[in-house]
């Protein structure tokens, strides 16, 4: 006669699971699954124990997702093994799924897992010839709700890689941000400490949103953009809602936080009596060592007029780094104008003296004369017998399929007006010897 017996699992029940997960452990076996993502299934999806008395010497947890089911958790008290126990519970928990209408029910175990009993002893198959792939998401689902109030959002893993050319500007970013802070462990060793904050400067349309969007995919942290323009709207005031918003970003394990055109509520304090932007910017500068203190969050200021911040808001500890981002040398012109011209056409094109002659043009400026160029090309292929084409004649569609060519992308760029000026660029030259800290 047994003398134990099978109920649900109560969360008082929190401390037997962890010694039954202490207890595989011990035999060197690493449970496939994390013990937090047991104990949120424990408490959210289903859950059985075996208990002897008061103590518990068996579990087995499950979680179904649509029609499949998972074992997440099974383990007994190694002085308990043997008695059928294993088998046991593994029904119990499959009938508390069974409402579910689930047609099929996994587990994953070690591969040094020998105590295969209870399973077969169950009726599952061994499977042969499969592997696990597994890879952590950044964001739990318990973070969703609290970082889409916020706007914020989880951006495409392969925005690092899909910024054309700026290699230097690439690499620098690479070293001073993102190793430490995906590799905080190392940093540590090294006696490293994690940037929390920095500025990236430099003229319009340089690519500091991309730069900053590129450094949350390249991390896999949320991306949180502050928009002091909708924040002004808000009862409380810019400087209150601002306040509000980064306690809310508190909440969240990780997060790059985004503030563009910073100039807008960090320009200089002058003047009697204050501006009433000079409380914002008071407040702003509270704010950044509060948010310092935080691990495992980055925070980017962008701006157009570096010159226009506040003298104080630049000082050493509060932003790590001050980064220029400047208009694109040759070889990433190059690069650009490679990945803008359509595959279909790049190699009747010359790259190079489109490269020629777009010296000074911002990335912005050459990502403008690409698309003006492809229409151009387009509106020409159909229209260049006087309007009498129409999009189904055959032969239109065949002159279409040409693409642009050289001297589309050379009366386009003839055509494109820089943002940036001599002048301005030369300031930008001036602000990298005089401010810039990287």
């Amino acid at each position: 006669m047994t003398n134990w017996r099978i109920r649900d699992f109560h969360s008082a029940d929190l401390d037997g699971i962890l010694h039954l997960w202490e207890s595989l452990k011990a035999t060197d076996v690493e449970p496939v699954y994390a013990l937090s993502e047991v104990l949120a299934s424990c408490e959210k999806d289903h859950a059985v124990v075996a208990v002897q008395g008061d103590q518990v010497v068996g579990a087995a947890v499950g979680r179904a997702a649509h029609d499949q089911g998972w074992i997440v958790f099974l383990a007994t008290l190694p002085e308990y093994r043997g008695r059928g126990i294993g088998t046991s519970l593994l029904a119990a928990v499959e009938s508390r799924m069974a409402p579910h209408g689930l047609n099929k029910l996994s587990a994953l175990m070690p591969e040094a897992e020998t105590r295969v009993e209870a399973f077969l002893g169950r009726g599952f198959v061994l499977k042969q010839n499969l592997r696990y792939f597994e890879r952590k998401i950044p964001v739990q689902r318990q973070e969703l709700e609290p970082l889409g109030l916020l706007g914020g959002r989880i951006l495409a893993r392969d925005l690092w890689e899909n910024v054309a050319g700026m290699r230097n500007e690439k690499e620098l970013l690479e070293r001073r941000l993102v190793l430490p802070l995906a590799e905080a462990d190392l940093a540590d060793e090294y006696g490293v400490v994690p940037p929390r904050a920095v500025v990236l400067f430099g003229p319009p349309g340089t690519g500091k949103t991309t730069f900053a969007k590129a450094i949350a995919s390249r991390l896999e942290w949320p991306f949180v953009e502050v928009f002091p323009s909708r924040l002004a709207s808000d009862p409380k005031g810019l400087a209150g809602a601002l306040r509000e918003t980064f306690l809310e970003i508190a909440e969240l394990e990780h997060a790059v936080v985004f503030i563009d055109e910073v100039e807008e509520i960090a320009s200089q304090r002058s003047g009697e009596p204050p501006s009433p932007l000079q409380g914002v910017t008071n407040e702003l500068l509270k704010i950044i060592p509060a948010f310092r203190e935080q691990p495992g969050r980055l925070l980017v200021c962008a701006t157009n007029f570096i010159r226009a911040l506040d003298s104080a808001f630049l000082r050493h500890g509060r932003f790590d780094y001050v980064i220029p981002i400047g208009l694109p040398d040759r070889q990433a012109r190059e690069a650009m104008w490679q990945r803008f011209i359509p595959a279909t056409v790049v190699d009747d094109v010359d790259v190079e003296l489109l490269v020629d002659r777009t010296e000074g043009f911002s990335p912005a400026d050459i990502e403008y004369a690409a698309r003006s160029a492809s229409q151009r090309a387009l509106e020409k292929a159909v229209y260049d017998d006087g309007g009498v084409a129409s999009a189904g004649n055959v032969a239109v569609r065949e002159a279409v399929r040409k693409g642009p060519a050289t001297q589309d992308y050379l009366d386009a760029i003839a055509d494109t007006r820089t943002t940036v000026s001599e002048e301005v660029h030369q300031q930008f030259l001036e602000d990298i010897d005089a401010l810039g800290r990287v």
